[in-house]
């Protein structure tokens, strides 16, 4: 368990970064004068790049091991941060250096399941949940430097402070895993990138996951892009300043984001008593109430805004670890790198599209002159739109045979 709590302080520290734009959003889209379609792509391009790394990882942890991907990438994500946060000075350029962020981020996460997976055999619904978890309390700590940055040095103290999250992080890994070995589990002759490839994509169950998890990861990624922002334009309605309420923004999101950090624990632990697909069914569900409802409460008070929010997150990210689980028991450990590889191509690229649709949809309803509760109504329920084929997925795996191999029995 020591070892554990190590491993997911490491992942913590380089989620820093996950939260540094959305954090400074509303200050930037002045300063920049950029319009919401603009600053939701620069969100998705550190998402664009985040699923190219997590594709390639995939790949590479098979051939190479996960460890030794993981430290040399994480290596990679120390550089990249503090690049984006020492010369982003413009849509373009934080476009491009966000986007590097995102693409050298993703060592911590793809290897880091693997690594999970091959050291805690045992009740492994709760060790994915706490990894994910980690990931939940990085965004949170990224907010909350951020939220306390922008009244002493502005966004790019912001930025430079919450960079040297993945400093610390990789710092963390290196010790974590000095004693791990490196295990390669080698494919048949014959199996190549490619034949890997095709055993995932002719195996249903573990495609139904992998499309499960696609269809959640555009609803929580979107939430986790515009939640400081949305939140921002609730804080300013009751007065103060745009640093204010920016700041006030962040610290709020964080606290939803520490929420979610026993979401992911939660979700991990019910699954492993009461089964894979129901606690995921429920907790989606409930997460695309959130959805379709969030954007329409705009002019109630904060406190209940900052409720709901707490609810959406902890549910939104819930069914994370019990996706990672449950496409360790439907793939051969040989090819869980390469059906990790894909689902986070999948899951991460509608993730990456998500925030700029969001961004789409409320530009038009600036322009379309509607009152603020309808756009943001809409750009909400534009999460929830893309999120109705999750819960489709998983009702079918769950009447699949094959999922009785999950969490011993529970389906």
């Amino acid at each position: 368990m020591a070892w554990l709590i190590q491993f997911c302080a490491a992942r913590a520290a380089f989620a820093t970064m996950f939260t540094a734009w959305s954090a400074v959003l509303p200050l930037l889209k002045n300063d920049w004068s950029l319009t919401a379609w603009q600053a939701g792509m620069v969100q998705s391009a550190y998402h664009v790049g985040f699923l190219v790394s997590l594709f390639t990882v995939g790949f590479l942890s098979d051939r190479y091991g996960a460890k030794r991907i993981y430290l040399a990438s994480s290596v990679a994500a120390v550089v990249s941060a503090l690049l984006f946060a020492l010369f982003a000075d413009g849509f373009l350029s934080a476009l491009l250096l966000y986007g590097l962020t995102g693409l050298c981020s993703g060592g911590s996460y793809t290897p880091g399941l693997a690594i999970v997976a091959q050291r805690v055999p045992a009740r492994k619904g709760r060790a994915m949940g706490f990894y994910l978890a980690a990931a939940s309390l990085g965004y949170a700590l990224g907010l909350l430097i951020a939220s306390a940055m922008v009244p002493l040095a502005g966004w790019r103290g912001a930025f430079v402070v919450t960079a040297l999250g993945p400093v610390l992080g990789m710092a963390l890994g290196f010790w974590t895993l000095r004693r791990v070995p490196n295990v390669v589990h080698p494919l048949p002759d014959g199996h190549g990138n490619r034949a890997a490839m095709a055993q995932v994509i002719h195996n249903k169950p573990a495609m139904l996951s992998i499309w499960g998890y696609t269809f959640h990861a555009w609803e929580l990624l979107g939430l986790w892009a515009w939640l400081p922002a949305f939140l921002a334009v609730a804080a300013l309605a009751d007065g103060g300043s745009d640093a204010h309420a920016v700041s006030l923004a962040a610290i709020l999101s964080a606290l939803t984001y520490l929420a979610a950090v026993a979401g992911s624990v939660l979700g991990g632990s019910l699954s492993d008593h009461w089964g894979r697909t129901a606690v995921i069914l429920l907790m989606s569900l409930a997460s695309l109430f959130c959805s379709f409802s969030f954007g329409w409460m705009l002019g109630l008070p904060l406190w209940l805004l900052v409720a709901v929010a707490v609810i959406y997150n902890v549910t939104g990210v819930a069914d994370s670890s019990i996706h990672s689980t449950t496409l360790t028991e439907l793939t051969p450990p040989r090819y869980l790198g390469v059906a990790y590889a894909l689902r986070s191509a999948l899951g991460f690229g509608a993730g990456a599209l998500a925030p700029w649709v969001f961004g789409l949809v409320l530009d038009w309803g600036k322009a379309a002159d509607l009152p603020p509760t309808t756009a943001w109504g809409l750009a909400w329920a534009s999460l929830g739109l893309g999120g109705l084929l999750g819960p489709l997925a998983t009702w079918r795996l769950r009447r699949s045979p094959e999922s009785s191999r999950l969490a011993g029995g529970r389906r």
